[in-house]
């Protein structure tokens, strides 16, 4: 998984030499599990989009930006989607009071978390690898409202994709881009860590509660 990440787009030109058309559908389901499943935030996101947007503008791979643009949008939405509805489902059914990992005590902190500060942590998660894949799930637990969760989900996604699709199609084959490709990897999926890393450190060190913690 790792050597797939570090050279997607060797791996991605790969995959759409051998499957084509199929491509649309394999890429759709990576991004659907990426966001739509707590247990699977190792997969591509950032990067996946960035290397296909490059592959597209710098190949003849027969695969149209735009088609792939809208397939992934609905594949980000309907995976948020679905992970919510886990975490409605899931989450007060797992957080106890007697459970001394899932303490109820956390499930009440992350509702009245997603109740003050719900919209922009959908929005922003998207950008942040693990977190988008989280973010959903524990929207759900604290029991967001749906339509507004799914407004979010909605902008979130749309922002998503299409800057990273884009970013990758219009500047991933600049020869310094392209030569070092690996490295943009790696700076793409640091550049999304640390901000929040940096914020989970901040917030130790204050010892806030979860509910008091600012976006």
């Amino acid at each position: 998984m790792l050597d797939f990440i570090l050279h997607i787009d060797k791996h991605l030109a790969q995959i759409t030499h051998d499957y084509q058309a199929w491509t649309y559908l394999i890429l759709f389901l990576i991004i659907f599990a990426e966001t739509g499943f707590v247990v699977t935030p190792f997969l591509p996101g950032d990067s996946l989009l960035f290397a296909a947007g490059a592959l597209i503008a710098g190949e003849q791979t027969g695969l149209n930006i735009y088609i792939l643009a809208l397939l992934l949008i609905i594949a980000a939405f309907a995976g948020n989607t679905v992970n919510y509805m886990l975490g409605s489902y899931l989450g007060p059914k797992v957080f106890k009071e007697n459970n001394k990992i899932l303490k109820l005590d956390y499930y009440l902190q992350t509702k009245a978390f997603f109740d003050k500060h719900g919209g922009k942590a959908v929005i922003f998660s998207r950008f942040l690898p693990i977190f988008r894949t989280v973010a959903p799930f524990v929207a759900g637990v604290g029991r967001m409202e749906f339509g507004r969760y799914s407004w979010y989900n909605i902008v979130g996604g749309l922002a998503w994709v299409i800057s990273f699709l884009f970013l990758g199609y219009f500047f991933g084959n600049i020869p310094i881009v392209k030569k070092n490709f690996t490295l943009v990897v790696v700076a793409i999926i640091l550049f999304s860590i640390i901000p929040p890393v940096w914020a989970a450190i901040k917030a130790r060190k204050t010892k806030k509660p979860i509910d008091e913690i600012k976006m």
